[in-house]
């Protein structure tokens, strides 16, 4: 298994993040300080039991009991509206803008380029540090749930409908997204990794997705007489399949099977070979009777797609 990376909102990486610690931090404090007044309440009268003045039990539980946990409710309730306007808000223009589509048991991943194109991608997200980005996010087949719990909230993806989600990363390093929505046998292994790095190696990483993914080797061969290229896509060859993920440069992702395995050579060849084992419910065929030779072939290609 791949070792996993920041995966917890209680340790902010972005600012939706952060604002949604604080509003967890702040109605914990809120629920403490309403359980101790009414737990108070009832073990005082267990303390004293018997006949109490009247008036001094009234406003106990009036007070206590009614009056004030209102008034924090409602002040909690108050405070968590308030940051939703920002949540919510677009990123401003210009920002760069990311598609994602949520698949059963992946996520295609398209980013838009000021000249109108868009580059193909798959399970593996890269962000400029201290940036806003746009996220267009919709799905293929089932409801999925989009979320990098440490960069921010999560949002559905339903078919038939595009959904929106404005992330501000405010530290560089790896963290993990997940599908939030069960949408079948594999929910649990739907991840991806998210890279937050400075702009500059976030742009030349991104002119490199731009570019074809052409190698001269053995195992491309394989590749195309095993039919790959019906269900992925490298370009810069005839591989042009879009029903699994995109591996124009495969060989570059940390991960491989959404994010379930490091994407090491041992790795690739269990995931060719023992797919099923690896990931139950996974729509690829597994490639058990492969020769020795061509499958080391073919995961020595994969990992040449740089």
């Amino acid at each position: 298994m791949i070792a996993l990376p920041s995966q917890s909102t209680l340790q902010p990486a972005g600012e939706g993040a952060r604002q949604i610690a604080d509003l967890f931090y702040v109605m914990a404090a809120g629920a403490v300080v309403i359980w101790f007044i009414v737990v108070g309440l009832a073990v005082y009268a267990i303390i004293y039991p018997g006949k109490h003045d009247a008036r001094k039990t009234g406003l106990l539980v009036i007070g206590g009991g009614a009056v004030f946990p209102t008034v924090v409710l409602t002040a909690l309730l108050t405070y968590g509206l308030s940051i939703l306007p920002g949540l919510q808000r677009p990123a401003p223009e210009g920002s760069q803008v990311i598609e994602v589509v949520g698949v059963r048991w992946w996520w295609r991943v398209f980013y838009h380029l000021p000249d109108g194109r868009r580059v193909e991608t798959a399970n593996e997200i890269h962000l400029p540090v201290d940036e806003a980005v746009e996220f267009q996010l919709a799905s293929e087949d089932v409801i999925h749930s989009f979320w990098i719990p440490s960069l921010g909230g999560k949002t559905d993806m339903i078919p038939g409908r595009q959904n929106r989600l404005k992330l501000f990363p405010t530290k560089a390093g790896v963290y993990r997204g997940a599908c939030a929505e069960f949408c079948g046998a594999a929910h649990a292994q739907m991840a991806f990794d998210v890279i937050v790095e400075p702009r500059d190696e976030f742009n030349q990483w991104l002119a490199t997705m731009a570019e074809p993914s052409t190698v001269n080797h053995p195992g491309s061969v394989v590749f195309d007489r095993l039919g790959c290229g019906a269900c992925h896509a490298i370009r810069g060859t005839n591989a042009n399949g879009f029903v699994g993920p995109d591996l124009t440069h495969f060989g570059r992702r940390r991960s491989l099977g959404a994010a379930i395995l490091a994407n090491t050579r041992e790795n690739r060849k269990r995931w060719i070979t023992h797919t099923h084992q690896a990931k139950p419910g996974v729509e690829m065929p597994a490639f058990e009777h492969l020769e020795e030779q061509e499958l080391d072939q073919l995961v020595d290609y994969l990992g040449a797609l740089q």
